[in-house]
């Protein structure tokens, strides 16, 4: 356990504190001394510096903690320790013996999974009495800070103010438009967050703000689940136009016969079943955008029609005699290559060039690796809440293997493998608090079970096992048909119960085990 520390800050101390959080060159380097700061004097086994977003903590960067807590954004309403915090205005001291659950247990980095925190402090971090965020020390020892000095925290709660308060400002003049008239600074809706850190998403990230402030056309390009329609929300919401709702239409859905009267709306009696007048999305967003989902599978002749709103702002209603004007931005997105459908002769060169006047391209989920983590923390945690679990944690090699995976659907494929794999461990734990290891992970691919072995076997042998001859090819296959003859016989040769134990899908069981020469030996 880690020995308690006293914090002892001169005015020396303080200034050189403060000197060396300003010279950092970078918000995150700025965040990160000062946890190794912290860390340094209170002998804390992990911290955390978190932004406040309206309802609920957002964290800006961790010391000693897992790393997918940086993509896990916590409610006050489901966390009444970060609540407590919230609410305080001064430094709050949770008691070892506190029953208010703590929400980074089972995430101390390098620890066994489910030890509990058992020090806790919180300061809150205030700007003219205004609440921005807070810092957490944690710690195992339940003693560990029995003799820090209040004042002594006091003090770093303010330092800590400070910085953060000047990194969020050089944030919101960086969002700010060149020669803008306005000095109003837009943020996204929490609720429709793009996770991740990468530098595909930052430059993403910049390139979203500089087509929102532009208000021309754009085309968003992206295989299937990597988020297109949160960026053409982003783009909105960034925009002059989002006092407005923007308004969606999915053009894959769209059959060519009522195409017409779905964009610009038809008066009652101008084709069978008009039993009255009716707006078109283009009216709808009049002073708005309108969100063209899967531009690419939108029929050749209703493009004809799009590409004359596109050139003149104008629409005609089908079954009306005159045209009239809409000032309304364009969203499109689609996840074909528009330059090859041009090429078959499926998509007009004349639209596309009308669509992309501000192209972006939105990176699959492989091309960004380092924002796993992140994403599995977002989703993790929302994921807690839904189900109502007191904790959810993801072991080290399950996040490593989601970090491996191909991922062919991409964030919404990872969304839905973290749904699928809690509810999973949470039909084979005793309580609330669930972990998530390697066989509990659900992924849809035909090799995972191999990959699932592996990680397995890493985390059920604490010593590694005695040098043989076998080839690993072999022993890695005799683990697999050993661990899938355990799971049948504890489910009475139930494929089906065997396949959900394993993490695996009923058929890519069947498959594997046939390879293995395993089906003759049970009962299908």
């Amino acid at each position: 356990m880690t020995e308690s520390k006293m914090i002892n800050l001169s005015i020396s101390d303080l200034t050189h504190i403060a000197l060396d959080l300003t010279t950092s060159s970078s918000n995150n380097q700025r965040y990160q001394r000062l946890l190794t700061l912290v860390k340094q004097l209170s002998g804390c086994d992990a911290s955390a510096l978190l932004e406040f977003k309206r309802d609920h903590f957002k964290p800006l960067a961790i010391n000693g903690l897992a790393e997918d807590v940086m993509g896990r954004r916590f409610y006050l309403e489901r966390h009444p320790r970060l609540e407590a915090i919230a609410r305080a205005g001064d430094v709050v001291r949770f008691p070892s013996n506190s029953p208010l659950p703590d929400p980074y247990e089972g995430l101390i980095e390098d620890h066994p999974q489910g030890l509990a925190v058992h020090s806790c402090i919180g300061l809150p971090l205030l700007v003219d009495n205004h609440l921005i965020g807070a810092l957490t020390l944690d710690a195992l020892d339940p003693s560990a800070f029995d003799s820090v000095k209040i004042e002594d925290l006091r003090n770093i709660s303010r330092l800590a103010s400070a910085s953060l308060h000047n990194a969020l400002l050089l944030d919101k003049l960086a969002l700010l438009p060149i020669n803008s008239e306005s000095h109003r600074v837009k943020n996204l809706d929490d609720s429709q967050e793009m996770v991740g850190q990468s530098a595909e998403i930052k430059q993403l990230k910049e390139k979203i703000q500089l087509a929102a402030d532009a208000g021309v056309n754009v085309l968003i390009t992206g295989e299937t689940g990597v988020g297109k329609e949160l960026v053409a929300l982003a783009v909105h919401q960034l925009s002059t136009r989002a006092d407005k709702p923007l308004v969606y239409l999915n053009c894959a859905a769209l059959p060519e016969s009522i195409a017409e009267s779905e964009l610009f709306g038809h008066l009652k009696g101008a084709f069978t079943g008009a039993i009255s007048n009716r707006k078109g999305k283009f009216e709808l967003a009049h002073n708005s955008s309108i969100f063209l989902d899967e531009i690419g599978e939108l029929p050749l002749g209703t493009q004809a029609k799009l590409l004359r709103v596109l050139q003149h702002g104008e629409i005609q209603t089908v079954g009306g005699e005159h045209t009239f004007k809409v000032d309304t931005r364009v969203i499109a997105a689609t996840n074909r290559n528009l330059r090859e459908e041009i090429a078959q002769g499926r998509f007009r060169a004349d639209l596309y060039h009308r669509l992309t006047v501000f192209p972006l391209h939105v990176p699959a989920l492989r091309d960004r690796r380092e924002d796993i983590a992140l994403l599995t923390g977002f989703f993790g945690e929302k994921c807690r809440n839904k189900l109502k679990l007191r904790q959810l944690i993801l072991t080290p090699c399950a996040l490593q293997t989601l970090s491996r995976h191909s991922w062919p659907g991409n964030v919404r494929e990872l969304e839905h493998c973290i749904y699928r794999s809690a509810i999973l461990a949470k039909s084979q734990s005793a309580n609330l608090y669930v972990t998530i290891d390697s066989s509990k992970l659900h992924l849809e691919d035909d090799n995972f079970a191999e990959q699932t072995a592996i990680n397995q076997q890493m985390e059920i042998h604490a010593e590694p096992a005695a040098s043989t001859a076998q080839t690993l090819i072999s022993a890695t296959e005799q683990f697999q048909r050993n661990f899938i003859q355990q799971s049948l016989q504890r489910n009475n040769n139930n494929w089906t119960k065997a396949a959900l134990e394993l993490g695996l899908d009923n058929g890519n069981l069947h498959r594997k085990a046939k390879k293995l020469g395993l089906k003759s030996q049970a009962i299908i």
